[in-house]
């Protein structure tokens, strides 16, 4: 369970003002009306792309010594705690993707907007530290989709009501809290179960 809440929690807070929540609110502005079927993208693009960094992480874990295994983490989650204070722009896309259909247009540009997003690597990461890979993917995707979905269902009267550039310190706080965690526990030669 504690892997359940970590993935939440931390997938949840990051994605706030994320690259990937700004996709959120241009494909419900582009395809007006068909909410469902962008929010059914995210879940689908975000499913295989989380499995498959919860997954390397996994197996970065099995194969490499866990006092490697925890400083790597620990000072990834500084790193990401960093990252997360530095606000995201979404890219220029060019084509607007009317032809695919939301659904589809959601799946890719989901699946690529997440691959080296610091969403994926703290999965991966996650996928690291936990041992339930299960637990890690759903908490990370149910992350993901609390932060996205009212972003599509809400749009743009949702940043009149969440300062999104605040969003980004409490996810920097997390991370960095997360990753002094695993560095003091390393120190003192605590297990933490990976």
């Amino acid at each position: 369970m504690e892997a359940l809440i970590a993935s939440f929690g931390m997938v949840a807070l990051a994605e706030m003002g994320d690259k990937t929540q700004l996709l959120s609110f241009l494909l419900a502005s582009r395809f007006l009306g068909k909410q469902w079927s962008i929010i059914a993208g995210i879940f689908v693009a975000t499913i295989f792309n989380h499995l498959f960094a919860a997954a390397l992480g996994d197996w970065a874990a099995s194969h490499v010594s866990p006092d490697v295994t925890r400083w790597v983490l620990g000072i990834a989650f500084l790193a990401f705690a960093a990252w997360a204070l530095i606000p995201d722009k979404l890219d220029d896309e060019g084509n607007n993707g009317k032809r695919a259909g939301a659904f589809a247009t959601t799946v890719v540009a989901f699946f690529l907007a997440e691959m080296g997003d610091k969403t994926q690597f703290a999965t991966i990461a996650l996928g690291a530290q936990y041992a339930n890979l299960g637990m890690v993917v759903v908490g990370t995707t149910l992350g993901m989709m609390a932060a996205n979905v009212p972003a599509v269902l809400l749009g743009e009267r949702l940043t009149r009501i969440i300062p999104l550039s605040k969003m980004r310190f409490v996810a920097a706080a997390l991370f960095a809290i997360f990753g002094i965690l695993i560095l003091f526990k390393v120190s003192f030669g605590l297990n933490l179960g990976i």
